[in-house]
């Protein structure tokens, strides 16, 4: 049964949330605990959907993860600790479980199947299995092992170079995980531009050795992983979110405490930034290996951007919002070189101007990208739908915020795989 939820216009947002566990770094957590030596204690953990499902998979491997509401534990005995899972590895609706695991399966010496959900099955997943080939690994699948199901069987993997073709975090992590598993050679990953580096920077929290130049990290094999704290940053993909909200519903002010602002996602600040926004930006001290801020948002009057090259790897996820928050801006705001929306959870693209659409916004898609007219007011009296995509029944709802009437969104339910408590938090502001 679809879940549906009827929201209705709010005049104001005032008051402090404090934003869930960043997903990305909730996910590597797990993952590198369960592959290091000793006990990793993770606060501040996403309890969503998509980071349990990463919780699962390890568990099935025979790693022992104990969950006391957000603390989360990890006895890790190293690679050589994993057992060959008995049962399907299920990886729900989580691209991310899907593509890391795989650089960890590829040098596990045994067999394994992978399995996702309707939307995970139509996601391209080539982009990590040919280079896992490359290195040795023997991966199976639909289509060539372009799509889940996926079978791995691992073990004696080679160093590569890698020019990946797309700036991606997941190839670039698959990659260099599955370099830990050569015998002391050097696997590289050279993108276009550069992508997230979180792994660089958890894998160095967990006393790996990696190097950087420019677009490219590197990783020699053989090294072991030990066991750490982590503590994880509010994720800025959520709170992006809540700062739209607080930029265009009227008379608002928002403080968003303990977000992440690694410089690889920070592509929404700088956004809001070049629009106008009203935004105050506070970094905290005494945290190890990710920057974090406490963050202000308040109305304001905005205008058009162009958002293209080098910004688009740093707010790929956020773009359904940012597409919102150009309706409200004064002039054309222009969307280029996304064409990584396509193969997301939805064609990103096309689903966020056909659902913007509904409710009034003047959007069209372009190839790579959208072109987003302002300022449009917007009508509501409809139904959307999330299209089981998160981020898109995120954006939805907060247009809802400034409809002039009430919208119906259809399968709310896929916010729970990145943001649980959206509501209740979306509740406590609302004046």
């Amino acid at each position: 049964m679809v879940e549906t939820k009827k929201l209705s216009k709010i005049n104001q947002l005032t008051g402090t949330i404090e934003i869930p566990g960043d997903k990305s770094i909730s996910h590597r957590a797990v993952m590198f605990g369960s592959i290091a030596n000793g006990k990793t204690e993770i606060s501040n953990f996403l309890m969503g959907a998509d980071c349990l499902s990463t919780v699962s998979c390890f568990k099935k491997m025979g790693v022992s993860i104990d969950i006391q509401e957000g603390h989360v534990t990890v006895e890790g005995n190293g690679f050589d600790g994993l057992k060959e899972p008995s049962d399907i590895l299920d990886v729900g609706n989580s691209g991310t479980t899907t593509r890391l695991m795989m650089g960890i399966l590829a040098g596990a010496p045994f067999h394994s199947c992978i399995i996702g959900d309707e939307s995970i099955a139509k996601r391209p997943m080539s982009r990590v299995t040919n280079p896992l080939r490359m290195m040795g690994a023997k991966i199976d699948g639909r289509e060539d092992g372009q799509y889940t199901p996926l079978s791995v069987r691992g073990g004696n993997l080679q160093a590569i170079h890698y020019h990946s073709p797309v700036a991606s975090a997941q190839v670039k992590s698959a990659i260099l995980l599955a370099g830990l598993n050569t015998k002391n050679e050097e696997t590289t990953v050279t993108e276009p531009h550069k992508s997230r580096d979180h792994t660089e920077r958890m894998l160095r929290a967990f006393g790996v050795d990696v190097k950087e130049d420019e677009n490219s990290a590197s990783i020699i094999g053989g090294q072991s992983l030990q066991a750490t704290n982590i503590f994880v940053p509010g994720d800025i993909s959520s709170a992006a979110f809540f700062l739209v909200a607080g930029a265009i519903v009227p008379n608002s002010e928002i403080l968003l405490k303990n977000v992440g602002i690694n410089p690889t996602r920070t592509g929404i600040l700088d956004v809001l930034e070049q629009m106008g926004a009203s935004i105050e930006i506070t970094p905290k001290e005494g945290h190890t290996f990710e920057p974090v801020a406490d963050i202000v948002i308040r109305t304001s009057s905005l205008k058009g951007t162009t958002i293209s090259g080098d910004l688009i790897p740093k707010l790929i996820d956020e773009i359904p919002v940012i597409a919102l928050l150009a309706s409200q801006a004064e002039g054309d705001t222009i969307i280029k070189d996304a064409s990584e929306l396509k193969v997301k959870e939805t064609n990103r693209i096309d689903t966020v101007v056909g659902e913007l659409k509904k409710i009034g916004a003047s959007i069209q898609a372009t190839d790579d990208g959208m072109i987003i007219n302002g300022k449009t007011k917007l009508t509501g009296n409809a139904k959307v739908s999330s299209h089981g995509d998160h981020r898109i029944g995120m954006m939805l709802a907060i247009a809802s915020c400034i409809t002039e009437e009430p919208i119906e969104l259809e399968s709310v339910d896929a916010i729970d795989v990145s943001y649980p408590t959206f509501f209740e938090h979306l509740d406590s502001l609302a004046k």
